[in-house]
């Protein structure tokens, strides 16, 4: 082909990539590999698997299946690094990330072929988009091992962290995990996907190269079962899973009541918005970035497409036009745009959904380009004539497949974008940036890009809402998934506190029981049974009512109804009302100090300190209600990126036994200061410290619903708080059984929880039981991204 008949056709030759030196590579190994525990590669298993190139079915490598022994010797490998690697600090640490990052940078074209040939992802992504990512979250997570000791006081490593990872982003995914585990001073073992190992191997050994001290990384290979091994492992403390959905709730109701921190990035269904204004040639090539990148293979993938009504028709005829001009082929090919599926299983699933799609009356529309004969391709792919409900708009295709659906209003946009289980990523197209900043805070979704998509950065957190699941990945955020509070290691075990026989009848006068308190008003239990409330002497002071589930149905229907106005209330707002319910029990705390000691048996000086450490709390809470700002991430990008701190939603609280009205507003103050709504469980033995706010409630203008008490059963009503879709997380103080309970229920919507595992905080202490650590579990972090500029 002449110069003249490029200028005339446009069309595109061929461009191959060398796979020479990543041949090469493979060959030094003979084809054949080992696991690597504890700085060196062992012998390869008995028992083996093959990678394949699946863009021409060639077996690429035979990698060893680990074994539950393998497993245990990379743990151990780990445990026994983890100490020294935490005791060299921060800048030890540093210089060694900073190592990684440039030998990273230095075989950058290895790695990016070695990943186009495992995964079948375009060379043209995995070079300009997965390895510098890759190199760039190294280099910002050595610059956070730096500053380790001044900028995250307080915290210490988890230790042994185990890591499982996808096959879409093979080394990426790596990255994210190992960066930010590494620089908090934990060590690691991970496993990668089975379908592609071949780039975390290559790693292995530029960690051997950059002088890492051995059993600080490991790596272990092998299939689903192999990450079960390194999840269950009694010495793993924390795990960091991105995967399914479906997986995501198998590992945490395997971890459930273990102790084990647990990070879920799962999958998404995510909405690509596009309103009547937007620049609708940019709006398509959005698209196309969202869905055909990575041939769809992306967790945040736009899968849904809204369009507003009166442009959808022009909009899809446009849009198929493009879809003309797709390029499918060889993923070593430099000019083309989308790759093969990663596996003939994957590529079946795809094809059976868009049939069962066409089944339910949606409309194909596919590519007309040609695909090649051997290989895992999928041509891209249009469904239109979608509805809300139908399968495709709900559940995860993971391919090259674009469902579409039209709305009139914004309003009926946001309902659209969360018409879904999921809740990780959006992309919303309009010039007016009044428009997209009204819009962004109302969708759940823990990433919003504005007039972009699949934007990413060390610097941002990532991660999602709902079953997208829950933890972030990257930015400051990012790092708390890899430490826990320096007093954790000092707390006892609670002690079980059995509620006090009744032996005397109460005080004279009007026999009083306390009500529960749901919508802002006092309310019988629906089961219309009661308990007494008993001295440490048996004497009867007061009965509660036994909750039921038909009472949390009602609460958490009342702090459903009040969420959404008391979530847009300004901090202002919630601060003033703080400060008005601590100056109002300031006011009565004469009475409370009385209930307390009557209740609780201490003496009135000590109820005395914990009425006034009650009220101190709530102003502190209150101060910081207009303070825990979020923050503009500095992000190589022509923009910003704002990280915002939304409230969680409806938060189940089952508050503790000790200091009972301590617990109760240390843990319900903070909260309803960063803007949710709470269904309270109060103390079973000791309720009426928190019955008894109610009242307080009612003269300090707290809107109806925004805290609800039931009392009864801790652990029964808690179960059904966990177990209930409409509640957003789960706070739970009292035994390491109920724990395990909760952590497990939470599992069916893998709802955010934080428990005690049955150990006792130190209410009185501040530095257990006030905070930023608490006003981080009662918020999501959004990071929006706003490009700016013509």
């Amino acid at each position: 082909m002449t110069v003249s008949e490029i200028f005339k056709t446009m069309e595109y030759g061929t461009a191959p990539e060398s796979t020479s030196e990543a041949q090469a590579w493979l060959d030094r190994h003979d084809r054949t590999f080992g696991l690597f525990v504890n700085g060196a590669f062992t012998k390869p298993g008995k028992e083996c698997f093959d990678s394949v190139n699946p863009a021409n079915g060639e077996v690429l490598a035979a990698l060893t299946e680990a074994t539950a022994k393998d497993v245990d010797a990379a743990v151990k490998a780990a445990s026994k690094a983890q100490k020294s690697w935490a005791a060299l600090g921060g800048a030890g640490r540093a210089r060694h990330l900073y190592a990684l990052a440039r030998l990273i940078q230095k075989h950058a074209r290895l790695f990016a072929v070695l990943e186009s040939l495992d995964n079948g992802k375009p060379i043209r992504e995995s070079r300009d988009a997965d390895i510098p990512l890759a190199a760039r979250h190294f280099y910002h997570h050595a610059g956070w091992a730096q500053l380790m000791e001044s900028e995250m006081q307080g915290y210490e490593p988890i230790g042994v962290a185990g890591q499982v990872i996808p096959w879409n982003f093979p080394f990426l995914m790596l990255a994210w995990k190992i960066a930010p585990a590494l620089a908090m001073g934990n060590a690691v073992v991970l496993k990668p996907a089975e379908y592609t190992s071949l780039t975390a191997l290559l790693f292995a050994e530029i960690c051997i190269e950059a002088g890492l001290p051995e059993g600080v990384v490991n790596i272990v290979t092998g299939h689903g079962p192999v990450g079960a091994m390194i999840a269950e492992h009694k010495d793993v403390a924390k795990v960091a899973f991105t995967g399914s959905t479906r997986v995501g709730r198998i590992l945490r109701e395997q971890t459930a009541g273990t102790g084990k921190k647990l990070t879920l990035e799962l999958g998404g269904k995510s909405p690509f918005i596009v309103f009547d204004d937007a620049d609708i040639d940019s709006a398509i090539e959005g698209i196309v970035d969202a869905i055909w990148f990575n041939q769809g293979q992306v967790c945040c993938a736009g899968s849904r497409l809204l369009v507003q009504e009166s442009i959808a028709e022009a909009f899809h005829d446009r849009l198929r036009l493009r879809m003309q001009s797709l390029r499918v082929g060889d993923p070593l090919d430099k000019s083309i745009d989308v790759g093969c599926i990663v596996d003939p299983v994957q590529h079946k699933q795809i094809t059976q959904m868009v049939e069962q799609g066409v089944a339910e009356g949606a409309t194909a529309f596919r590519s007309e380009t040609v695909l090649p004969e051997n290989g895992c391709y999928y041509a891209p792919t249009l469904l239109t004539g979608i509805e809300a409900g139908d399968t495709l708009a709900q559940e995860e295709i993971f391919g090259p497949v674009l469902v579409s659906m039209n709305f009139r209003t914004p309003a009926e946009a946001v309902q659209l974008a969360n018409n879904s289980r999921y809740g990780l990523a959006a992309s919303v197209w309009t010039e007016n940036i009044n428009l997209a900043l009204g819009i962004a805070p109302q969708i759940k979704a823990g990433v919003i890009w504005v007039n972009c998509t699949n934007q990413f950065d060390a610097a941002a957190g990532f991660g999602g809402y709902r079953e997208s699941g829950f933890g972030r990945e990257g930015g400051r955020e990012g790092l708390y998934e890899y430490v826990k509070p320096s007093y954790l290691k000092s707390l006892k075990d609670a002690a079980l506190v059995k509620p006090h026989a009744l032996s005397e009848g109460g005080s004279e006068g009007i026999d009083r029981t306390a009500k529960m308190y749901v919508g802002g008003k006092q309310a019988r239990p629906d089961s219309g049974y009661s308990t007494p409330v008993t001295s440490p002497k048996g004497k009867l002071i007061s009965h509660v009512g036994m909750g039921t589930r038909k009472d949390i149905r009602n609460a958490v229907e009342a702090a459903s109804v009040a969420s959404g106005g008391w979530a847009k209330a300004s901090g202002h707002n919630k601060a003033q009302i703080l400060y008005y319910i601590a100056e109002n029990l300031a006011a009565r705390a004469e009475e409370f100090q009385t209930r307390l000691s009557a209740m609780t048996g201490v003496t009135v000086k000590s109820a005395t300190q914990e009425v006034d450490a009650a009220v101190n709390r709530l102003f502190t809470y209150a101060a910081w209600a207009d303070k825990y700002d979020g923050q503009v991430h500095s992000v190589p990008v022509r923009g910003v990126t704002v990280a915002m701190k939304e409230p969680v939603g409806v938060i189940g609280i089952a508050c503790p036994d000790d200091a009972p009205l301590l617990g109760f507003v240390s843990l319900v103050a903070p909260a309803i200061a960063m803007g949710n709504t709470v269904v309270a469980v109060p103390s079973p033995v000791h309720p009426l410290a928190a019955t008894d706010l109610y009242q307080v409630f009612d003269t300090s203008d707290l809107p109806g619903g925004v805290v609800n008490i039931v009392t009864g059963d801790r652990d029964e009503l808690t179960k059904t708080l966990a177990d209930h879709y409409g509640v957003d997380g789960v706070w739970y103080q009292g035994t390491a059984e109920g724990s395990t309970m909760v952590e497990h229920a939470a599992a069916a919507n893998l709802k955010r929880t934080w428990v005690n595992y049955g150990k006792a905080i130190d209410w009185m202490d501040p530095a257990q039981s006030e905070g930023q650590e608490y006003l981080r579990h009662a918020t999501e972090v959004k990071n929006v991204w706003i490009p700016y500029g013509e």
